[in-house]
């Protein structure tokens, strides 16, 4: 009895209060005419008597707004959400280019800074790609393709290029390549290849994709190019560091560099740094030259064959060129065939010159 006593005098209370908020309201907007009224005998101020009683019907007309909003979201809680938020579907979140993160151990440092999400798995965050793609690390340790990582890398961790809005899949020679050399050993465990990794949704190459380190157009000449002029930035070794010097100045950029890979992409060959490059000269201004290595692309315009890219890609290269069009365009290639120590004394004739 004397819990629900105790019930009966808050609930009453609560009601009391209700009725007391409500008749101060009333109160006040009367006290608000009585101090207009007055104010304006005194002062001669009719107009403040006004925005008086503006401001003070705003106020409670806003107060009146906000009871209804919260009776309205009473309603809405009451609703599932899914009634009023369609589900996410892949390709609904906009596109964009973020960093690789140094905790993606798959894919950090792999040769270049962004990934672009979402990515081809669905993914939409870096931290959500980093979480998926730990699970795949046991597989590189087996090293049954030497391509493993980049084809992983290429849907977890897109790689980000100027001009695409969409993720760069990987070629299906790639993902065939991977499947035919690892699956043996995902069986052996007890997992087969993953429909996700369904090598027929990627291009064959007749489109910008991902080809990998031991294609033919990658390594080595191919049809396309066997036969065609040497490209004019591809000199010979035994000419090239003249050229190098005599056109040093005349460039608008100067990198020493390493390659990662490079690649036909229509008639143009790309060309894709691997790491940091050092920059020796560069004539445009520091927000152009910020966008340039923010590509981290370089291109031979024209299919045309370059001795300086065949065979295995080490060693360091001295590369010249000019932009076009948003784009770094090779104008000279040089790969280093001789120590680092004579490298270094090249290179610092190089800085001498007074450009």
């Amino acid at each position: 009895m004397r819990l629900i006593h105790r019930m009966s005098k808050r609930q009453t209370h609560t009601h009391t209060h209700t009725h007391t908020h409500t008749h101060s309201n009333s109160l006040s907007l009367l006290e608000h005419t009585r101090v207009c009224t007055r104010v304006s005998i005194m002062f001669n101020l009719h107009f403040l008597c006004v925005i008086v009683l503006l401001v003070s019907s705003a106020s409670r007309a806003d107060e009146d707004a906000l009871a209804a909003a919260a009776d309205d979201d009473e309603g809405l809680l009451a609703n599932p959400v899914s009634e009023f938020v369609p589900p996410a579907e892949f390709g609904t979140v906009r596109s964009a280019c973020k960093p690789v993160p140094n905790t993606m151990s798959l894919c950090f440092g792999i040769g270049y800074g962004e990934m672009r999400l979402p990515n081809l798995l669905g993914h939409d965050s870096a931290r959500e790609a980093q979480q998926q793609s730990a699970a795949w690390m046991p597989l590189l340790s087996k090293h049954c393709h030497p391509d493993t990582r980049r084809f992983l890398c290429s849907l977890f961790a897109p790689v980000c290029l100027p001009g695409v809005t969409a993720p760069v899949r990987p070629c299906r020679g790639l993902c065939e390549a991977v499947r035919d050399a690892c699956l043996p050993v995902m069986s052996a465990f007890g997992f087969p290849w993953p429909e996700m990794f369904n090598c027929s949704r990627f291009p064959d190459g007749s489109e910008l994709c991902v080809p990998g380190e031991r294609e033919p157009n990658r390594g080595e000449a191919t049809d396309a190019t066997k036969g065609s002029a040497v490209c004019e930035a591809c000199s010979p070794d035994s000419g090239g560091e003249q050229e190098i010097q005599q056109n040093f100045c005349k460039s608008q950029f100067a990198f020493r560099l390493r390659i990662g890979s490079w690649s036909l992409v229509g008639t143009d060959v790309r060309v894709v740094p691997q790491g940091r490059s050092r920059v020796l000269r560069w004539a445009g201004g520091p927000r152009e030259q910020r966008a340039a290595m923010e590509q981290s692309t370089l291109w031979l315009p024209h299919r045309c064959s370059c001795p300086a890219l065949e065979g295995q890609h080490t060693g360091s290269y001295i590369a010249l060129g000019h932009m076009q069009n948003g784009r770094m365009l090779l104008r000279r290639l040089l790969k280093w065939s001789r120590d680092e120590k004579e490298l270094k004394k090249f290179i610092r004739m190089l800085l001498r010159q007074n450009c």
